[in-house]
């Protein structure tokens, strides 16, 4: 009977909060696609990274962003392939990418709230713990920029939920299930394999620290022999491009100061995430400090301890972005270590907050943490869909009526990859392992870099150059004449307001002015054609 009517409260409270988390993505979408020409296009130009490698996996058989040859672009294997599978399945639908973060965002909410189920009795503190960790996370935003986070925090979930249920073979299955396929969904997940295993090691469960990093590392090991066999790297290349490298030669004062103070202390990102949640938790685990002995304490803590550990990996060793997409499974993760422990504060709530002066406050620092963020995402979801129809698409359409297969330079990728057959040389380093050597451990353009591009795409006879300028921090090749700029207004999801449109031969230069100024732009892009030098 007491199980039936958990059940009967967990389908309840998923009934009530997918009800409202799915009135909230349905709104953005229509407002979105009311900018677009009723088409629906992602906030990011990641996304179409993701789609351009899974088209061309499913189609050609070539893991790449382009359909030429191999380039380990996507970030997310797992994610890619089974968007691959979708396409071959369903055929090549850009929307596809949507659908699968919607059945995610549905599993999400639904373990969610059985997690919160097993915690209070009513349905209504069940409600308020279930939205409160969307919108922490941001997940909204998550599910409509057709990105792997959505998948990752599912996995992320269903995997707290599993281990706190820890009792039976299909809890124990679905947590090391989950574990099993969270590497490849997000390379920064071997942070939680290891500080889940170590925590566990504090409890002398040696059986489960060996379990989880087995489980955890041997999907990625294989990923990186296959990388390795390929293109000489063992990780995607944007891992190696902006991932933390460490190099104990006289750079490593340097390395350290950077993880340290510009990654974690002195980061503002990090005080915008994970400042605050943080603090609260280490609040929780001192005062247990007197009460409980050591066993005790790691066991009543476990799941803060988890987090909180992973909160600081993640800031010193990976990205904290603007969209919350990288840590999106960490601010779900404190919200579903925090919330048990205060369960008083949602039941007693009066005498809580008079009683527990700092905790409250704290909470309420996070509640307007909450405000802050979904309004930061009201500002990308409402903007977000009109910057890429208006500068990628433009520039995807321009290349598909002209340039649809030749060579191309480009350093915002996933548009003009996914829509168009051109050939491609990356800038960035994420479609091309020509320049990861000048982009890895963030190095900035140089001199070297500019007459390697200057070099290289004279001797491959390459046809046009899009870019943004700033990019290449004033190392432009001389040899590359700008031919037009195309300039939008209100940039929010896109990195820079204007691209500039290069031919790499002199003798082509009039002939792009000309398509330039033939090509049906969009109305909201200002062309400018370059006047002769």
């Amino acid at each position: 009977m007491y199980m039936f009517s958990k059940s009967k409260l967990a389908l309840k409270s998923f009934l009530v909060s997918m009800t409202v988390f799915t009135m909230v993505c349905a709104g953005y979408y229509l407002l979105s696609v009311s900018k677009t020409d009723g088409y629906y296009l992602y906030l990011i130009d990641d996304a179409y990274i993701h789609l351009a490698m899974a088209k061309n996996f499913a189609l050609y058989d070539v893991w790449g962003v382009t359909r030429y040859k191999f380039s380990s672009t996507s970030s997310s294997p797992l994610f890619t392939g089974l968007l691959s599978v979708l396409i071959r399945l369903l055929g090549n639908n850009d929307q596809l990418s949507l659908y699968f973060n919607i059945v995610f965002g549905f599993g999400t909410v639904y373990f969610l709230s059985r997690y919160f189920s097993e915690i209070f009795s009513k349905a209504k503190y069940i409600v308020i713990s279930v939205l409160f960790t969307l919108f922490f996370s941001v997940l909204h935003l998550q599910v409509l920029s057709g990105m792997e986070h959505v998948f990752h925090v599912f996995l992320f979930v269903l995997n707290i939920y599993c281990l706190s249920t820890f009792k039976n073979k299909y809890s124990i299955a679905g947590f090391y299930l989950s574990l099993l396929l969270m590497g490849l969904v997000r390379f920064e997940s071997m942070f939680y394999f290891v500080i889940l295993a170590f925590v566990f090691a504090l409890m002398q469960k040696w059986k489960e620290t060996i379990l989880i990093l087995v489980t955890g590392f041997i999907p990625i090991v294989l990923f990186c022999w296959f990388n390795y066999q390929q293109d000489g790297f063992l990780f995607p290349n944007s891992v190696i491009v902006k991932g933390t490298k460490f190099s104990f030669d006289s750079n490593f004062p340097h390395q350290l100061k950077a993880i340290f103070l510009d990654n974690f202390l002195l980061n503002i990102s990090f005080y915008k995430i994970g400042f605050f949640p943080l603090v609260l938790s280490i609040i929780f685990i001192v005062r247990d400090y007197n009460k409980k002995n050591f066993h005790e304490l790691v066991k009543s803590n476990f799941l803060l301890i988890v987090i909180s550990m992973l909160m600081i990996c993640h800031s010193m060793f990976a990205d904290l972005k603007g969209m919350f997409r990288y840590e999106a499974y960490i601010l779900t993760g404190f919200s579903m270590a925090l919330i048990p422990k205060l369960k008083d504060l949602f039941e007693n709530f009066k005498s809580y907050i008079k009683n527990e002066k700092i905790i409250s406050a704290i909470v309420l620092m996070n509640i307007l943490l909450l405000i802050y963020k979904c309004s930061f995402a009201h500002l990308m979801l409402e903007n977000g869909g009109k910057n890429i129809y208006e500068q990628q698409m433009q520039s995807a359409k321009f290349l598909h009526t002209y340039y649809n297969e030749s060579k191309v330079v480009a350093n915002d990728i996933g548009a003009i990859t996914y829509f168009t057959d051109i050939h491609l040389l990356d800038t960035a380093g994420l479609g091309s392992v020509e320049t990861i050597v000048f982009n890895e451990n963030k190095r900035t353009p140089d001199t070297e870099f500019q007459n390697f591009l200057k070099d290289y795409t004279i001797h491959n006879k390459y046809d046009i150059v899009i870019i943004y300028d700033a990019w290449l921090q004033n190392h432009i090749p001389t040899n590359w004449k700008k031919a037009a700029e195309l300039k939008i207004k209100n940039p929010i999801t896109v990195a820079r307001d204007k691209v500039s449109i290069y031919a790499v031969d002199k003798d082509n230069l009039e002939k792009l002015k000309e398509n330039v100024r033939s090509f049906r732009w969009n109305k909201n892009v200002e062309v400018t054609i370059m006047a002769q030098p």
